[in-house]
């Protein structure tokens, strides 16, 4: 990588008439602030449909586009939606009301579709049909999961009669053809979002910014993926998951985290040639300049818990083959842009796979703090090879970070940074700026001086999470003026 600098903001998280960012007009006023403060990066989340919690990691497929992100001006600009159909009062409210954007975009999307095919004609036609059929390997399942999901309810599809949680042929059968119209919106829906976010992301990549994207090593239990590929998840005959992710005790937890992900059958994955695995890479890879590997350690084993088990505390780590996967990989691509999330309990197995294949780490200089001179995360301690961050979206913000902090650690922070009133979280920035990590990323609420009222996402808490959204115009010039000066002074221009 050269030395360059981003700032870490989910689609979401933008301004919106309706509620929730989208990948429409703030979307590229967002790429042209990068542009003016002299940053290259855009990090973004998982743009997967999500599932319970809202969380983009717990998503309904790991190939699909979430259909909220739809901006829908551009759909009365391809004559899909009337345009009186946008004069929508919306309630306010502090942060997203997820409940609300589905509930008025899912109708609005469902009109959008209902016009298409009744008009639907020419190249149009002609690029949604050649979309389905490019994608038919998860879209045909995915089209079907969201119609059938739609059908009972919402219900988990472990919870669906056993014919269809079994995908008997016969059934299977049997509901395409009486879901038709339904899959054929839900196939609208991702043409529709292929569609938006490839032209937002020639509009950054024009503007000289690229994606950095974000894969999950897991995939949600109620997903597409799962039900279609039962063979390839430790699952019993009756769907039901036999283990599952998370990790063990450690100095947060006592009980460990449970996260509920099924875990992966490897000989099953390694006897298909991973072929899952590396359409799931592709695909990631085709949406993104380059993509972190969420909880990359998982690559090298991961911790198994029963799944009667109620916490994390009875698990234990099974090595698995993520080495055969990557030269799998590596052989198919050898410019392979891909960051590895290290964070957590590391081993030097772990650390060994990531350095044979070149990947960068992460340093996160929120963890920085809480020991002596030789903790990985203090900036002396940074390779250039990594990615450094003042923190990430599991993270508090800085200011809130700071406030949180007893006297002893602020007083070790301000001794490091050589100040006993240190501007938070310019500070911080600074020295993330100064590190001599190839890549720094900031996350936008400390750009914008937020404190923990922005807080993106809280590990442990299934709910109220995902929620902050800017405000139009917080981005400034003066911001913007202030941002690309700091990064200039760090060599992190191009």
């Amino acid at each position: 990588m050269q030395r360059t600098s981003g700032i870490l903001l989910h689609p979401t998280a933008l301004p919106s008439p309706f509620k929730i960012g989208d990948l429409g007009k703030e979307s590229r006023l967002f790429i042209d602030f990068l542009v003016r403060a002299g940053q290259t990066v855009w990090q973004i989340l998982p743009l997967g449909p999500t599932g319970y919690g809202h969380s983009p990691y717990n998503a309904l497929s790991a190939f699909a586009g979430n259909p909220v992100l739809i901006d829908l001006q551009q759909l009365v600009d391809c004559e899909d939606l009337d345009r009186a159909r946008l004069d929508i009062t919306m309630e306010q409210s502090a942060n997203i009301d997820f409940n609300q954007v589905h509930s008025v975009k899912n109708t609005l999307l469902l009109d959008a579709g209902q016009q298409f095919f009744r008009h639907a004609l020419g190249t149009r036609k002609v690029a949604f049909d050649k979309f389905c059929h490019k994608e038919s390997e998860w879209l045909e399942d995915f089209s079907l999961f969201m119609a059938l999901r739609e059908m009972v309810g919402g219900q988990a599809w472990v919870e669906w009669p056993e014919d269809l949680r079994t995908r008997q042929p016969q059934a299977l059968q049997h509901w395409q053809k009486e879901l038709t119209e339904s899959c054929l919106l839900h196939k609208y829906q991702q043409f529709i979002f292929a569609e938006q976010w490839q032209g937002l992301k020639r509009y950054a990549n024009q503007k000289g910014i690229r994606i950095f994207g974000d894969i999950p090593i897991f995939v949600a239990y109620d997903s597409a993926d799962v039900w279609a590929n039962q063979q390839l998840f430790q699952l019993d005959d009756q769907g039901q998951a036999t283990a599952i992710a998370g990790v063990p005790p450690d100095y947060f937890s006592k009980t460990g985290q449970r996260w509920g992900n099924p875990l992966y059958r490897w000989d099953r994955l390694a006897a298909e040639e991973f072929h899952w695995w590396l359409r799931r890479f592709e695909s990631q890879l085709q949406s993104s300049d380059m993509v972190s590997i969420d909880h990359f350690r998982g690559f090298q084993a991961c911790w198994s818990i029963p799944a009667e088990e109620e916490t994390a505390i009875n698990g234990h780590w099974e090595e698995v083959p993520g080495r055969a996967l990557l030269e799998k990989l590596v052989a198919q691509r050898t410019d392979l842009p891909i960051i590895a999330e290290d964070l957590g309990i590391i081993t030097p197995e772990v650390e060994k796979l990531r350095d044979d294949f070149g990947f960068p780490g992460m340093k996160i200089l929120q963890f920085a703090f809480d020991s002596g001179p030789d903790n990985p995360y203090l900036p002396e301690n940074h390779t250039a090879n990594s990615v450094v961050y003042t923190g990430t979206h599991d993270n508090d913000t800085t200011l809130g970070w700071w406030r949180s902090l007893n006297k002893e650690i602020k007083d070790q922070v301000r001794n490091y940074l050589g100040t006993s009133h240190p501007e938070m979280p310019w500070e911080l920035i600074r020295l993330a700026m100064a590190s001599t990590a190839n890549l720094c990323v900031i996350p936008c609420q400390d750009i914008l001086n937020l404190g923990k009222e922005a807080r993106f996402n809280t590990p442990g808490h299934a709910m109220g999470n995902w929620e902050w959204q800017m405000s139009s115009g917080e981005l400034t010039d003066e911001l913007a003026d202030r941002l690309r000066k700091l990064t200039a002074q760090h060599h992190r221009v191009h």
